[in-house]
This record gives C-alpha cells, structure tokens and sequence, in this order.
C-alpha cells in the first residue's frame, strides 16, 4: 500500500510511520522543509510552501492521514493561538483536498484526525458514534469545522473516515506525562471534581484502529478511537498511582488550575464518556481495553 501522511513527524505521525514501514508499506510524509530519508520505503514531499506541488509526487497513493495541525497542549489559548490551532488544521486539510482534486487515480480513503471534543462535556451522558454534538466550546467547535472541511473529500469519492482520538496515552507525548508527574513527585490526587470523564486509548491501539480503519471498507465517517472503558479521573488517577506505586492524596482543586491553564483548563476540568462503537462492531480488539494494564505496559510494570 502506498500511503500519505501529513503530520507524519508527530507523536502519532512517527509510530504510524514506523508501524508501516514495518509492514512493508510505502510511505510518503508531507513536510515544509526538505528532508532525506534514510529508509527505502519513506520519502519526504514538500507541501504547503508557495511553489510546492506535492501531487506531482503522489501518483497512484492509495490511502491519505492526516494528522496535521498545531498542537493544543503547547501553551495557553490565546485568541492568536486559538485561531492557530483552528487555522492550521483547516488549511493543511484544504490543502490534501487540492492533492486529492489533481491526482489522475483518487486515493481509495482520507483517514482524518478529529477528537472526542466534537460532543461536548457531560457528567451524565455517554456519547457513541450517533451522538449529536452537544457543545459549543471551542474545541467542540474547531472539531466540527475541521470534519466538515475534510467531509469533502466524499465529492470526490474518497471514503472518508474520522478519527475522534480521546486522550492518547504514552509515556513521553501527549498528556499522561503531566498527569503523571504529581505521582512520580509523590504528590498526586485528585484533579478538579474527580467526577469528569476521561476517554483515553493507548498509543498503539491508535496505531492499530489507524491501520484497521485503512482497511476495513466499512468504516466510514466518525470513529471513536477511545478504549472501550473510560473511567471518571478520580477513578483514573487513583490506578496510575496504584501502577506507579505512589499515593493518591494531593488534590488539584478547579480553581488552581483555571488559574495556571485559563481556558486550556477544559482538557483536564471537563470531558465526556465516549464508547468506540464503530471499531467494536466492525471487529477491531483492543490490545488495551483496561487502563491498568494499558499504564503497565507503558511504565513496563
């Protein structure tokens, strides 16, 4: 298979890569600056520079990711980072819509990122692939714009999937090494209410659904890529320092950490109980389905 990356540098981005190399696949990742391979089955392809034209370098690809997009845990979201953060998703998937629009053979699917924030945050409700949106946030609000610019790819008869990832859990990116430094301190608890929701995956069932969804015909417009058991965070931090072997006594009340976060605050105050349906249904098996194991492996316990 011969597949596109965009945001193939990323945390997500650099294992899928990996993964599919592994497996014999020929991989072609979307970058602004030019770069060497050192693997026969990677090749790095300039985009979205003025003068770049990356279809030229993309004939007869098969399958699209797209992962690009600046990061929201990097820093507090100022108005000018919150446009970032909107701006830049919705540019690099017009920018995949122009390749899909000049390529002579249309890849067969677009794998598009997307996040659980689309349904909003709820104590009480608990959201499958069917679920309306129910939020007006701003991240509910970049997810839904980011989706419906890259539901166009349907016009071209590209098979269009969405990844709504949940938190993704690894031992050096993502969120899990700031929730876990309190407990590596001996200084972990509780954070906010406790009662929130936490949707999390490991990172290689991410990998895994990724490569799955590329191939399963029958999956088609929003996945959940959450396992199949989220946990409240009380709940949630109470298993990492059984795991880490380290109390769970401090607590980071709400009002600390609106101080400290401002509005970036939502990823970790609020969330909301997401089931992964469609990966379920279609037959996809968690390497992780519970958060203890899932910890374990990551911390080699």
């Amino acid at each position: 298979m011969r597949v596109a990356i965009a945001g193939g540098t990323g945390f997500v981005g650099e294992s899928l890569t990996g993964e599919l190399v592994k497996q014999g696949h020929e991989v072609f990742i979307l970058t602004r600056k030019k770069k060497e391979s050192n693997s026969k089955n990677v090749s790095y392809i300039k985009w979205l520079n003025d003068g770049d034209h990356p279809a030229k370098d993309l004939r007869e690809i098969d399958a699209i990711i797209n992962l690009a997009g600046e990061s929201i845990n990097s820093g507090r979201w100022t108005e000018e980072r919150k446009n970032r953060i909107l701006n830049s998703r919705i540019r690099a998937t017009e920018e995949i819509l122009k390749i899909i629009k000049n390529l002579a053979i249309t890849p067969k699917v677009l794998i598009n990122a997307s996040a659980v924030g689309y349904y909003g945050t709820s104590l009480n409700n608990t959201f499958t692939e069917t679920s309306p949106s129910q939020g007006n946030d701003f991240l509910a609000t970049t997810v839904k714009a980011w989706e419906q610019k890259a539901a166009e790819a349907a016009q071209h008869n590209v098979r269009t999937v969405f990844c709504r990832f949940g938190i993704i859990l690894d031992k050096n990116e993502g969120a899990l090494p700031r929730i876990a430094l309190p407990y590596q301190l001996f200084a972990g608890g509780t954070v906010g209410s406790g009662e929130q929701w936490v949707s999390w995956i490991h990172l290689k069932d991410v990998i895994q659904g990724i490569l799955f969804a590329l191939e399963n015909e029958n999956l088609i417009g929003p996945v959940n890529f959450t396992a199949p058991k989220p946990l409240t965070m009380k709940e949630f931090g109470k298993t990492l320092g059984t795991v880490l072997n380290r109390p769970h006594w401090i607590p980071a009340p709400s009002f600390a950490l609106k101080l400290l976060l401002g509005e970036m605050s939502t990823l970790v105050l609020e969330g909301q109980k997401v089931l992964p349906n469609k990966l379920l249904e279609a037959g996809y098996h968690f390497q992780f389905p519970e958060l203890e194991t899932a910890l374990s492996n990551i911390y080699g316990k």
